[in-house]
């Protein structure tokens, strides 16, 4: 074998690089980041101000490519993998894009077309969303069904199903009352459906499908997915990550799907991922809730909704989970934030975002 041959082969079979490139931040922006740490830990210190807090467990920050700033917070560490909660759902979406890229579904299918061969309850107003409005939260649900199916332990931020919960069975039980495409609802449960469709239609869970699609080519290493009694992975939440991984991700989405030259996404899915198709709200809250609390155009949560990402009030979108992880997607400035903690107020933290780090990018 030639040279030339040898060193093809070598450079076909090397891994993917595990790390994000790293440079040096910028004076102003390096002074803007100790600004926003410092203001992180001025939040912590009236114990009893806990709707204030900007509880951070890591930040990492990428412009043009490269890491320009992170940090860790309270004993979490770069190898420290940590629950995504919802940000599991922009992952899905990924997943059924390329789904349909590869001929396995459509958007206009009938979610319960895929459901034929399951003996589903029988109710009044049943199921009519297809795959598109699931995608957009619009499945006609007036409520979530989902926290009857959850053990929650806040104090450890974990979450796991309920030992036996059948989740189809509860999701096309619970009452249909809107017109599909037509009312939000955010619903852990709908993203749910979807993993079942994708593990259907191609034959593998979301994590094995994903691993060679995504995860590998990205470098991600063996990340880990809830599934239920079925195998099916959770599809709402249940994915855990290092905050290096949530960047990546990030990365590739405003790439529009392409990473070192090769398109894992289609770049027409990831435009559709984060576009608004639907007027949305906070979780459990309705427009109207919501917008007596905070003026809509201060709400990170009322700027529309994508398939499986929020809209940002200030540039971009983003994959958002309970508690403030969140991978934001900021084309203007071409760079990413990704974010882990735990709070309960997660409009500071991401103003926190918007009045120190943004602006500096």
């Amino acid at each position: 074998m030639s040279v030339c041959a040898c060193l093809a082969l070598i450079a076909c079979t090397a891994e993917p690089p595990r790390d994000l490139p790293r440079a040096q931040a910028s004076p102003e922006f390096a002074a803007a980041f100790q600004a926003f740490q410092d203001s992180v830990a001025a939040s912590l210190t009236d114990p009893t101000a806990w709707n204030e807090w900007v509880n951070l467990h890591s930040i990492m920050v990428v412009k043009d490519g490269r890491v320009i700033a992170e940090k860790w917070f309270q004993g979490f560490t770069p190898d420290s993998a940590h629950t995504m909660y919802s940000v599991s759902k922009t992952f899905t979406a990924a997943a059924v894009g390329m789904a349909i890229a590869d001929g396995k579904m459509s958007l206009d299918d009938k979610v319960v077309d895929y459901f034929q061969d399951v003996d589903l309850p029988a109710v009044d107003h049943p199921c009519k969303a297809t795959v598109k409005d699931l995608l957009m939260m619009g499945g006609g649900h007036d409520t979530d069904p989902t926290l009857p199916v959850l053990d929650i332990d806040r104090k450890t931020m974990t979450s796991k199903l309920k030992e036996g919960v059948n989740i189809p069975s509860v999701f096309f039980s619970h009452p249909f009352v809107h017109e599909p495409g037509t009312h939000f609802c955010y619903n852990s449960l709908g993203t749910y459906i979807l993993s079942y469709i994708v593990q259907k239609v191609t034959g593998e869970c979301l994590l094995d499908y994903l691993t060679p699609r995504l995860f590998e080519p990205l470098g991600i290493d063996k990340p880990q997915w809830e599934a239920d009694n079925m195998g099916v992975n959770c599809g709402g939440w249940g994915l855990s990550l290092k905050t290096e991984d949530m960047a990546k991700f990030g990365l590739l989405l405003l790439q529009k799907g392409e990473w070192n030259g090769k398109q894992l996404i289609p770049a027409d899915w990831v435009e559709e991922m984060g576009k608004a198709h639907i007027e949305c709200a906070p979780a459990q809250l309705s427009p109207e809730e919501a917008d007596a609390m905070l003026p809509p155009s201060e709400n990170d949560w009322r700027q529309g909704y994508g398939y499986q990402t929020w809209i940002n009030k200030v540039d971009g979108f983003r994959a958002d989970g309970a508690g403030g992880q969140f991978i934001l997607v900021l084309p203007e400035k071409n760079a990413v934030v990704a974010v882990t903690g735990w709070m309960s107020n997660t409009q500071k933290e991401m103003d926190f975002v918007w009045d120190y780090i943004y602006p500096y990018l």
